[in-house]
């Protein structure tokens, strides 16, 4: 049965885990090279993890998602404080391991995230799918999510020089 539920210490190793693979997945994609760069979660990653997971801001919540109470997906949000002093909660990670997928277990760490949101007060959410992702994308929409943005960016460096 799928399920998700906030992160606990044990988790720690699947998480690490999935975040590299998730990575290494999205590193590919279109834009994946600057998303590597700039969104993705840096190393080194035990650290991070383990303060996400001990509480250590209170802005940041990592959640797992399940399949029969095995690790297969993790979802990372962090409540950022905007100009007016009302919050908005990002997304910056929702991954789930392409042997789960379409089963129900993003659905179910999206709503942890959205619950995680209301209850704190968040007057949003905000999510990023990498371009062509029509996969992503959609997903983040059943949930409400739509463009409110759109990044572009233009590469500098000679195609020989680009990682991706």
């Amino acid at each position: 049965m799928e399920a998700a539920r906030t992160a606990a210490s044990a988790d720690a190793a699947s998480v690490e885990h999935l975040v590299r693979q998730a990575a290494a997945e999205l590193r590919a994609h279109r834009g994946g090279a600057v998303w590597s760069q700039r969104e993705a979660q840096p190393e080194p990653l035990a650290p991070r993890i383990a303060s996400a997971l001990a509480g250590a801001d209170p802005a940041d919540h990592l959640v797992v998602g399940t399949v029969d109470e095995v690790v297969v997906g993790y979802g990372w949000s962090r409540l950022e404080t905007l100009h007016d002093g009302t919050s908005l909660l990002v997304v910056s990670d929702l991954y789930v391991d392409p042997e789960a997928r379409a089963i129900g277990v993003g659905e179910a760490m999206m709503d942890q995230l959205v619950a995680h949101a209301r209850a704190a007060g968040a007057i949003g959410i905000d999510a990023i799918a990498l371009p062509g992702d029509r996969h992503t994308k959609n997903f983040f929409e059943t949930f409400g999510l739509t463009a409110r943005a759109i990044v572009v960016h233009r590469s500098l460096l000679e195609p020989s020089e680009e990682s991706g």
